[in-house]
């Protein structure tokens, strides 16, 4: 819901209309389906401010609304929802004038992306019915100057043709009447008498041309004999631009008629409503923007990604060895020499021999713990695969064996180096035995 408020225009008297909206924009959209921006139209309940005729006019009027919507992100640009409605029957300057029910406009997506759509302002135009309306000399925007100079004919017989039956009439030179009216140009209604005469006009202060006509006389130039032909067009000017303007009809000649029987208001067809008539509407309530996201079709229109990344060939492995000490038992042959003789005997002396068995110092057996920590290198540039390998720096991580491989073989190695160890010296331990013995 947006709140506007309006002035200007067909906002009559400098007040205020104030408008409540609803604005109606989709937030999901494939490519390819039109981004609709929909107005929903109405006065605001409670405020009695409504837009008013700015004058008299036949059927068929307008109103047009025209949105203002703002387009940021994948595309920038400006959307502008528009909605008429024609008035019904004529109209009187202050009637209330129908809003239209809503306003719209599409716009084609064609690709991929996010928008960000702002609704900024209204406006309200008024474009008059063209065609033409009659007033009657006795009508408020006509004016008798020197008033006590004219006076009023009523109840005329039908015969004479009379609009309405009635007329303003003079016979003092330079009386005048103004008349003022808006439109595209202006008719004259008078009676052709032969107690007519010379007449002037002039618009917004200026003669029009022709300035004057003779009510005596026929078109042709020749009197007439007609006393009283009553509900004529005397005269005539078009080509006025739309808007308010001032005609002023004088008496020219002394002791002759200048009579007002109506003006005939012309108004030709605008190819745009009238810049006097607009109405502005600018935001109350709070701004308001909508994110719009537009994804491929067969794709959801709010893609979340989730990267999971491949084996990694650039992992190596880390081996630790550590040393564990475990106690085992060992046989160490120690001889004890008995009597005088020595280790090697002694050729005046009897020579025993005593053999003991002592426990060793513990010695420390060789534990391999083998600890994988893998080590990524930080991505500096996207990982290619590279079909070729060999040769040059490719790439491509090389063909064969793996961490585990690695990781297996040394693990090998450095068992089959202790046990040799062990072994070779259980060797010695028996080949020494061995020399004892013989």
């Amino acid at each position: 819901m947006v709140d506007y408020s309006c002035e200007g225009g067909i906002a009559l008297n400098g007040s205020k209309v104030n408008l409540r909206t609803k604005v109606s924009i989709p937030t999901t959209l494939t490519v390819g389906q039109p981004l609709n921006i929909g107005w929903d139209l109405n006065y605001k309940n409670g405020d009695p401010a409504r837009f008013g005729s700015p004058g008299y006019f036949g059927p068929g009027g307008k109103v047009l609304v025209t949105g203002n919507v703002q387009v940021s992100g994948s595309w920038v640009g400006v959307l502008q929802p528009k909605g008429v409605v024609d008035q019904p029957g004529k109209l009187q300057p202050g009637d209330i004038l129908k809003l239209p029910e809503g306003i719209s406009d599409s716009a084609h997506t064609d690709r991929a992306g996010t928008l960000k759509v702002s609704p900024r302002k209204l406006f309200v135009d008024f474009t008059p019915p063209a065609g033409e309306v009659v007033v009657n000399n006795d009508d408020p925007r006509v004016g008798y100057h020197a008033a006590a100079d004219w006076y009023e004919l009523n109840d005329e017989p039908l015969s004479r043709g009379d609009y309405g039956r009635d007329l303003h009439r003079t016979d003092k030179v330079n009386s005048f009447a103004t008349f003022k009216f808006t439109g595209t140009g202006i008719e004259y209604v008078a009676r052709r008498s032969t107690e007519a005469g010379q007449v002037g006009f002039k618009i917004d202060g200026v003669d029009a041309t022709p300035s004057s006509i003779d009510a005596s006389k026929n078109p042709d130039g020749t009197p007439t004999n007609a006393a009283h032909q009553g509900g004529l067009t005397l005269w005539r000017f078009n080509g006025l631009k739309y808007g308010e303007h001032t005609l002023q009809v004088t008496n020219l000649e002394a002791g002759k008629f200048a009579q007002v029987d109506a003006f005939r208001v012309i108004t030709r067809e605008l190819a745009n409503p009238p810049a006097d008539y607009r109405a502005t509407c600018t935001l109350v309530s709070a701004p308001v923007s909508v994110n719009v996201t537009i994804s491929e079709p067969g794709t959801s229109p709010s893609p979340t990604t989730t990267i999971t990344d491949p084996p990694d060939p650039s992992v190596t492995p880390t081996v630790t060895p550590s040393l564990t000490p475990t106690p085992t038992p060992t046989l160490t042959p120690t001889l004890t020499p008995s009597g005088n003789g020595n280790q090697n005997g002694n050729q005046n002396g009897t020579t025993s021999t005593t053999r003991s068995t002592t426990t060793s110092t513990p010695k420390p057996t060789l534990t391999v713990t083998a600890t994988v920590t893998p080590t990524r290198p930080t991505p500096t540039a996207p990982q290619v695969i590279i079909t070729p390998s060999g040769g040059a720096q490719t790439g491509e991580a090389p063909e064969g064996g793996s961490g585990l491989g690695l990781l297996s073989a040394g693990t090998a190695m450095v068992t089959g180096s202790a046990l040799g160890g062990v072994v070779l010296m259980r060797r010695r331990a028996a080949h020494a035995r061995g020399q004892r013995d013989s």
